[in-house]
């Protein structure tokens, strides 16, 4: 018990992680509260700005919170906090439409300066394509478990905290934005595809995880040279941490592709409802 509230209790006082955190929810709270005093009559949804703002703990969980002050002393920490970004912080985010809402709040000479050519760069096209959101989550969460790329991370801590966690959260915004957007941005992507592209990332996040969760011997030297307070010995420890990426990354896209298709279907029964005047009308019944 002591040694689930040392784990559960620690936190680290970095101050740009923070200061990043704090600064995007002001920020987005601050536009939602524009967008709303506009136009009282259409207000920005509490829903999307509670998964903005839920995506933001997340994050700070992952980077601040226990995985983040045990990531490199427990393999099971580092892949929580794998976890917090890639599969919870990245997709609340997107589910909070922060890009709908900077549009909405920012007047119409900025939005023509600014976001509008933003939108309308390759850059920004090629990035919503799925197979290339795929590709670099996929890819991103693949080679960076190979073992001598996960031991330069931990060896070089600037890289660990400054470009491995920005990796992560940008490879997973990525690949979700064209899938869970609620608004269809840069390109309307059919609802099957959303649907394959979720569930076929499974296949490569479990098999990664199965594969450190099956290794015989300890495939990161790193964590046998590490002094540990308490918890599982290095092997145990890469086993659990194999164990949480193979259940965990299944369970969550199982949850991420339920959204989809609940999309899918209201998709659906808007456009029943568009074609059928008779059951479009208030309190019409069906012929």
């Amino acid at each position: 018990m002591n040694e689930a509230l040392r784990l559960a209790g620690s936190w680290e006082a970095a101050p740009l992680p923070w200061l990043a955190v704090a600064t995007a929810a002001t920020a987005y709270v601050v536009a939602a509260c524009r967008v709303t005093g506009r136009n009282p009559q259409q207000p920005w949804p509490l829903q999307r700005m509670a998964c903005f703002l839920a995506g933001l703990a997340f994050a700070a969980l992952a980077v601040v919170g226990p995985p983040g002050a045990w990531d490199d002393i427990f393999f099971f920490a580092h892949m929580t906090q794998h976890l917090l970004l890639t599969m919870l912080a990245a997709p609340l985010l997107v589910l909070g439409d922060p890009v709908l809402l900077a549009l909405r709040a920012t007047p119409g000479p900025g939005r023509r300066r600014l976001w509008v050519p933003l939108l309308r760069s390759d850059v920004a096209r090629v990035l919503t394509r799925p197979v290339v959101g795929w590709a670099c989550f996929v890819g991103v969460m693949s080679l960076s478990h190979l073992p001598w790329v996960y031991d330069a991370f931990l060896a070089h801590p600037l890289l660990h905290d400054y470009v491995e966690h920005p990796l992560y959260l940008a490879a997973g915004l990525v690949f979700f934005w064209p899938l869970l957007s609620p608004t269809a941005g840069v390109r309307f992507v059919p609802h099957w595809v959303r649907l394959v592209s979720l569930a076929s990332a499974m296949v490569p996040m479990a098999m990664v995880g199965f594969f450190i969760f099956a290794a015989p011997r300890l495939s990161y030297p790193f964590y046998a040279h590490v002094d540990r307070p308490f918890g599982p010995g290095p092997l145990a420890d890469q086993h659990l941490g194999g164990i949480l990426m193979w259940s965990s990354s299944m369970v969550l896209s199982a949850a991420w592709l339920v959204v989809a298709g609940n999309r899918w279907l209201s998709a659906d029964e808007r456009r029943t409802r568009r074609s059928d005047p008779v059951a479009a009308s208030a309190g019409g019944t069906p012929r």
